[in-house]
C-alpha cells in the first residue's frame, strides 16, 4: 500500500484518488457492488424516461448512496476481519453478518423507496398504454 506523503491541498487531493481507488476496487472484486451499481443505473434511467420530479430524484439519490455506501462500508470491515483473524471465529462471524445486515438494511430502504417514487408513474404509464 502506498502511503500518503503529500502534504496541504496535495494531500486533499490524493485524499480523493485513494476513496476512487477503493470504490473501483469494491466494484471489480465484489458481485453485490456490481448488482447494486447496475440496479442504480436502471433506477436512475427510469426516472429520466418518467421524468419523475426533483423530489423523487432526492429520494432515489439518498436511497443509492446509502447502499452504495453500506456495500463499500461492509467490503471495508470484511477485509479487515480477513486480515486481523484469517481463521474461523464467532466474533469475526458475527462482524461479517452484522455488516451483511446493514446492506440488507439499506437495500430494503431503496426497494421501498422505489416502490413509494414508481408506483403512481409506473401505473399512470400502464393506464396510458390501455387507453
Amino acid at each position: 500500500m502506498v502511503k500518503n506523503t503529500a502534504v496541504g491541498h496535495k494531500k486533499f487531493w490524493h485524499s480523493f484518488r485513494f476513496a476512487a481507488h477503493g470504490i473501483a476496487s469494491a466494484f471489480k472484486s465484489e458481485l453485490n457492488m456490481k448488482v447494486h451499481s447496475t440496479l442504480a443505473v436502471l433506477v436512475l434511467a427510469a426516472a429520466v424516461i418518467l421524468r419523475l420530479p426533483p423530489s423523487s430524484w432526492m429520494l432515489l439519490l439518498l436511497a443509492i448512496t446509502l447502499v452504495l455506501a453500506a456495500e463499500l462500508l461492509n467490503t471495508a470491515i470484511e477485509a479487515t476481519i480477513d486480515l486481523v483473524s484469517p481463521e474461523i471465529h464467532p466474533l469475526a462471524k458475527k462482524a461479517k453478518d452484522t455488516a451483511a445486515g446493514a446492506v440488507l438494511l439499506t437495500a430494503v430502504f431503496a426497494a421501498i423507496v422505489g416502490i413509494y417514487v414508481f408506483y403512481h408513474p409506473v401505473m399512470d404509464w400502464i393506464t396510458g398504454l390501455m387507453s
